[in-house]
């Protein structure tokens, strides 16, 4: 089991958003149980003057909330609820990759979900949250009927503004395997950008490449050198498979190594020569692993939760000390490469974890456990449950992105009007002045 090495800078305490904005932050919070303002992003920018507009896998979206790959993603149903609550983005179910014969490398990946089990848990620091466990994988069911929802979900979120990529999981060598089976990445990827193309014509589509087998529990996740190779491997494998037409995202896992090495995955993912060979953009990082563990009859199973956040949030602050250390002058393969843009997953439970991450350079959040939680955690009395977690991350009054962003904002002079990527934007260069300015 790694070792436990909490975040060294927080958002402690009660925000400070200013009297008159913490005014209408509790107002707005009650009103709002009835319901979010229409439409949402102009309401928040002409009343608190913050433009919630970002960027996901080089596309624009109209807030950073949404909801990352799993079982709330896999219909169109849940799609339309999603688009209806105002969600920034949706990331469907991982599919796994084929060749054109149908044949599936990672097919041990495809099991069903079982019974889900949402449970309440406690992190090694003392701080309770929540954690969903099961049994199921990726996308049980064909390919075609995979293209069949992506399509239709396309379709709904092209009309809500609201971007709907899909997730893969494509062919990893075994230790024992010395190959690459690359007719997967072609086959898979070129049927996902003709549906895209019907929507969204020229534009690259995003696409994220999940790493769950280095999660744990599968003998591709024991070699570290090996998982450095994966990493490094297969931004070049998925460009070549369709040459300009997809923004490559890498979807990494929390391992059972320690922090270092998590640190050395992000650090070999940055370094790559821009180009074809490197990524585009990162997701970083999606649960942890227990091997004691039991859920029904499996022993060894993911969990979520503080545990989760902590390790997060204290590997990407190594990730960009170690960046901000370089000498000035530095003249490294990666000297002239900046930071890939990073989609933040990982226990975002609230405003103030967004702005943890946020912090950390994240300009987009991916959420999934919060969708889940009982209707009694939440103030708002209507809407689904996508609407809920909006209007509970949005606008509570002490635990709400708002109010730290405002508080963030005077603190660190993000001065006008700027939008969350560009604050992202700001704290991946100057993350030395965001150390300074939380450590008073």
């Amino acid at each position: 089991m790694w070792e436990y090495l909490p975040p060294k800078v927080r958002l402690r305490g009660t925000p400070c958003p200013g009297e008159a904005d913490a005014r209408r932050l509790a107002e707005d919070f009650e009103s709002c149980r009835a319901g979010l303002p229409r439409p949402l992003e102009p309401y928040v920018l002409e009343t608190y003057g913050i433009d919630l507009a970002s960027a996901y896998g080089g596309l624009k979206i109209k807030n950073p909330f949404g909801k990352a790959s799993g079982q709330l993603s896999l219909a169109p149903h849940q799609v339309e609820k999603d688009a209806e609550a105002g969600l920034g983005f949706v990331v469907l179910k991982t599919v796994i990759a084929q060749d054109r014969a149908g044949e599936q490398t990672m097919r041990e990946w495809a099991i069903p979900e079982t019974r889900m089990l949402v449970e309440r848990i406690r992190g090694r620091g003392g701080v309770d949250g929540w954690t969903v466990t099961w049994k199921g994988r990726g996308w049980f069911d064909t390919f075609a009927a995979y293209l069949a929802l992506f399509e239709e979900a396309l379709g709904i979120g092209n009309a809500a503004n609201m971007p709907v990529v899909p997730s893969v999981k494509y062919h990893l060598p075994t230790p024992q395997e010395d190959f690459w089976k690359e007719e997967e990445y072609t086959f898979t990827t070129d049927a996902l950008v003709e549906a895209w193309r019907k929507h969204y014509g020229e534009r690259p589509m995003p696409l994220e490449k999940d790493f769950s087998p280095t999660l744990a529990g599968s003998e591709r996740a024991a070699q570290q050198a090996r998982i450095l190779e994966w990493l490094t491997t297969v931004p070049r494998l998925m460009h070549r498979a369709a040459p300009g037409k997809v923004s490559v995202g890498l979807k990494i896992f929390n391992t059972l190594f320690e922090d270092a090495f998590q640190v050395a995955m992000l650090q070999a993912v940055q370094a790559v020569p821009g180009g074809e060979e490197r990524a585009d953009f990162l997701v970083y990082a999606n649960r942890l692993f227990d091997p004691r563990k039991q859920f029904e009859d499996k022993v060894g199973v993911a969990y979520g939760g503080p545990d989760l956040s902590d390790r997060n949030l204290a590997v990407l602050e190594r990730f960009l000390s170690a960046q901000s250390r370089r000498p000035p002058g530095f003249a490294g393969k990666d000297a002239g490469a900046p930071l890939l843009p990073l989609s933040a997953t990982g226990d975002i439970h609230s405003g103030r974890m967004a702005a943890e991450y946020l912090l950390r350079g994240a300009s987009s959040f991916q959420l999934h456990t919060l969708f889940q939680l009982p209707d009694s955690e939440f103030a708002s009395r209507s809407g689904s449950k996508s609407e809920k977690a909006l209007h509970h991350l949005l606008f509570h009054p002490t635990e709400g992105f708002l109010a730290w962003v405002l508080e963030l904002r005077e603190r660190f002079g993000w001065q006008g009007k700027a939008n969350v990527l560009e604050m992202a934007e700001w704290c991946r260069k100057n993350w030395n002045e965001v150390v300074e300015g939380l450590s008073h």
